[in-house]
């Protein structure tokens, strides 16, 4: 039997995160509010309880969830290769709209479906949430919705369609819904924008270079000018494109949905993250 406890008010709330807390510690799933919409969680290291997450939802393994963190220090106990660009816009944007894409730390012993061996990591701007992933560490986090269904912006929406697959519900009010998180894939060796959001390509280019959707790199006029050794000197002027690293992430694969590469490790849910 599922219940429902108040996070609105940090001075009482104390209780309710208790119950969240413990629900997590026993493999049980929590709704949560964010500051996009609300989201279904389960321990990012409980193979089983993620995999109740994506039971609950509708979907399989192939739309693994995105991971929930408290703060930026996380960043390296997750994920690997950081590059310096990448940081930068994590410092810049988190907590808020802004969703990243690295290559999951390889001894991490987590199952969040078919992730090719990356994560996506947010740490979202809501007060509740943090207090509550403080306590428990990354939580895989997903819309709190049935696959094909709206998203929750109240916790009534949320128990309708998730019901007793839920054990605690947390009742922050209303959400915002509004913009989904903008999503940057960060696994190849340029950042490239895979859904638009929250965060525009705008700002990101006032802190480190970003291709928006569909952009490729440019080549430099003298590479692009360059015979091509293979045509022998037929005199042919064309040149591969530069291939840039993992193809396009499928969250909806450059999604305006939901984008996750190629590396697919993102939720495919338009209101997700």
């Amino acid at each position: 039997m599922s219940s429902v406890h108040p996070v609105t008010d940090p001075n009482a709330w104390g209780s309710s995160i208790d119950e969240a807390v413990n629900a997590v510690s026993r493999g049980g799933l929590i709704v949560l509010p964010t500051d996009t919409v609300y989201g279904i969680g389960a321990d990012a290291f409980d193979a089983q309880a993620v995999a109740a997450l994506l039971a609950a939802k509708g979907r399989g393994r192939q739309m693994p969830p995105p991971v929930l963190v408290p703060d930026t220090l996380t960043l390296d106990g997750l994920a690997t290769d950081v590059s310096a660009d990448a940081r930068a816009l994590v410092e810049a944007f988190w907590p808020g709209g802004f969703t990243i894409i690295l290559p999951a730390q390889p001894s991490l012993a987590w199952d969040l479906g078919e992730t090719h061996g990356t994560v996506a990591l947010r740490m979202p701007d809501h007060p509740a949430a943090l207090a509550l992933l403080r306590r428990t560490g990354p939580l895989a986090v997903s819309s709190a919705n049935a696959t094909g269904r709206p998203a929750a912006l109240d916790v009534t929406a949320a128990q309708e369609q998730l019901g007793d697959s839920v054990t605690v519900y947390l009742d922050g009010g209303d959400a915002p819904g509004g913009v989904a998180s903008t999503i940057v894939d960060a696994t190849g060796p340029h950042l490239r924008v895979v859904r638009e959001g929250a965060v525009s390509l705008e700002r990101m280019r006032e802190i480190a270079p970003v291709l928006g959707l569909g952009e490729e790199p440019q080549v430099p006029d003298d590479e692009a000018q360059a015979p091509d050794p293979a045509s022998d000197g037929a005199g042919s002027d064309d040149v591969p494109p530069a291939g840039d690293a993992p193809a396009e992430p499928g969250l909806v694969a450059a999604p305006s949905t939901d984008p996750a590469p190629t590396a697919t490790t993102s939720d495919p849910e338009a209101n997700d993250g």
